[in-house]
């Protein structure tokens, strides 16, 4: 005899709602969900019908993931290194799911994004640090992405002075409209023109063979070459600390609750399935139509040369195929980045933050993206702006944010009285503590090299493995100390287990000042402090001369 279906009440949302506007019914591109809608989805029709409704968050940040920067950096891999990289692909999708899927699970539990999170559970030090890292090295990334649109749009001969101005009016118009379902609207043409990079892979007439022999791990060199300071950057342009602000914010600002958390992890899967394909089209299509090992090799050269490149070699076709991906690829990083900015600063100062409110509902929110914006256009359009510099400041300060974002990330996952019942279960903690192990290892190689460019790869291992394995066992002993959930949710029925949610956060207890956990605060800040250290006196000797 079946099971009976669970009531129909609706379900009481104790979730900490910092704004009215993330309370109600789910207002997506494809569909709508009611807020007090608690039937369940029997049917293959209903379910799919559900996750259109749901779905957004998930493909938006991996599409925007695949921006120009990271074009640019896969273009090369493939034009330097053929096909050999692609095992890379296939060893970071995991990775970058799991971290993906812990923002959205934290946004649908709280109902706060991860720079409010941060404030509450770490305090002021922390979320100042956080918050203020962000912006930077959102700005720098945001610079990178109108290079983006001044380099695709002058493939096609259109001056800066006209494209990047557009550019800005056309972001700012789209996010201050005032309707969420607009906005996701005009960012799902975006993800659709993100996926156009595949013909370029499938016009070139791929060798399987090649292919095949890509997804086996080799790098090739020696540890100190140009090969593994690539492969580092691919790690370092596909998990970016401001896609789990962003993730969580929209999460929250869409409304999905945990009623609805396994179609947001099926948004993100999907998503992570949309980059790796776009990614690997890009370097397939590099690889077969540049070749490996040719001019460039080894040396990242900007998208414009790679558009030209392409042009002679495959048509114009090719060339001009590439150039409005770039544009695409841009807008859509330069929208989200932004976005993650805007969120978390409204966050932490408490003000209305939503993008269904116009812009006089929402001054400072909206006020915000539209100053990130004009202020990274303004940037690229100055004669003689050091746009190199701040290109090396997005790696070196991401090289600190990152792993201080993942860490923080993973313990607020682990909270048992932020997140209950659906805290990690212990394989996802072996698995996430060992990405951000490995992160933290090469963004750690990443700031030292640049910052001491006379330091090989391998010496800067050496120098940080006893730190990183201290660090290691604390942040491993710190999980176990968070436990499994407690034992009376395991009294709970699936239902009230899929719709468990936070209390608000001023009603939720500190989290306990374990000596593991007070540890990796200590350990964390010193790294802090030490990459800001060496960064301050690269920067010093920059000055210098």
């Amino acid at each position: 005899m079946a099971a009976p279906a669970p009531s129909i009440a609706p379900v009481a949302d104790r979730r900490a709602a910092l704004d009215r506007a993330h309370l109600g019914d789910i207002t997506g591109a494809i569909g709508t969900v009611s807020a007090v809608d608690t039937a369940p989805r029997r049917t293959l029709r209903r379910r799919l019908i559900t996750l259109l409704a749901v779905a957004g968050p998930g493909l938006i940040v991996m599409a925007a993931d695949n921006d120009a920067g990271t074009m640019t950096v896969f273009a090369q891999a493939g034009h330097g290194y053929g096909t050999r990289l692609l095992w890379v692909l296939v060893l970071l999708a995991p990775a970058l799911f799991v971290v993906q899927e812990m923002a959205a699970r934290l946004g649908a539990v709280t109902g706060a994004g991860h720079a409010r999170l941060i404030l509450e559970r770490f305090g002021r030090v922390w979320c100042a640090f956080s918050l203020g890292d962000l912006i930077v090295v959102n700005f720098a990334l945001l610079v990178t992405e109108f290079i983006g649109v001044i380099v695709s749009l002058g493939y096609f001969g259109v001056s800066r002075y006209l494209a990047v101005p557009a550019a800005a009016a056309c972001l700012i118009a789209v996010t201050a409209g005032g309707s969420f379902r607009r906005w996701e609207r005009a960012m799902y043409v975006m993800v659709v023109a993100d996926l156009s990079v595949i013909a370029l892979a499938v016009l070139h007439h791929p060798s399987p063979e090649a292919i095949g022999a890509g997804l086996v791990p080799r790098v090739g060199g020696n540890p100190g070459s140009s090969a593994l300071l690539l492969l580092i950057a691919l790690i370092g342009t596909t998990i970016s600390p401001w896609q789990i602000f962003f993730q969580q914010s929209n999460v929250v600002d869409k409304r999905i609750t945990p009623r609805w958390l396994r179609y947001a992890r099926i948004d993100t899967a999907l998503g992570t399935i949309a980059f790796v394909a776009a990614a690997g089209a890009i370097m397939i299509a590099c690889a077969g139509v540049l070749g490996s090992g040719g001019a460039g090799a080894g040396h990242l050269i900007d998208a414009g040369a790679i558009a030209r490149l392409l042009a002679l070699r495959a048509g114009r076709f090719a060339g001009g195929l590439f150039a409005i991906a770039l544009l695409n690829a841009s807008l859509l990083g330069a929208g989200a980045v932004s976005l993650s900015s805007s969120y978390s600063a409204s966050e932490v100062l408490g003000v209305k933050h939503s993008l269904h409110r116009r812009f006089g509902d929402a001054r400072v929110f909206h006020g915000c993206f539209a100053a990130f914006v004009g202020a990274a256009a303004a940037t690229v359009l100055v004669p003689g702006a050091p746009l190199g510099a701040i290109t090396t400041l997005v790696q070196a300060l991401a090289g600190i944010l990152l792993p201080v974002a993942l860490i923080l990330l993973l313990m607020l996952c682990n909270d048992r009285e932020l997140v209950g019942p659906l805290t990690n279960p212990g394989w996802l903690n072996a698995i996430a503590a060992a990405v951000v192990t490995l992160i933290l290892a090469l963004a750690t190689m990443l700031t030292i090299t640049a910052v001491a460019p006379g330091i090989s790869v391998l010496d800067a291992a050496l120098i940080t493995t006893p730190a990183l394995a201290v660090f290691g066992a604390a942040l491993a002993a710190t999980l176990r100390d968070a436990g499994p959930p407690s034992p009376t949710s395991k009294l709970m029925t699936d239902w009230q287990r899929r719709t468990w949610s936070s209390r608000m956060l001023e009603l939720v207890p500190a989290a306990p000042a374990t000596r593991n956990r007070v540890l990796v605060l200590v350990l964390l800040r010193a790294y802090v402090l030490l990459m800001i250290a060496l960064l301050a006196i690269r920067l010093g000797r920059l000055i210098a001369g």
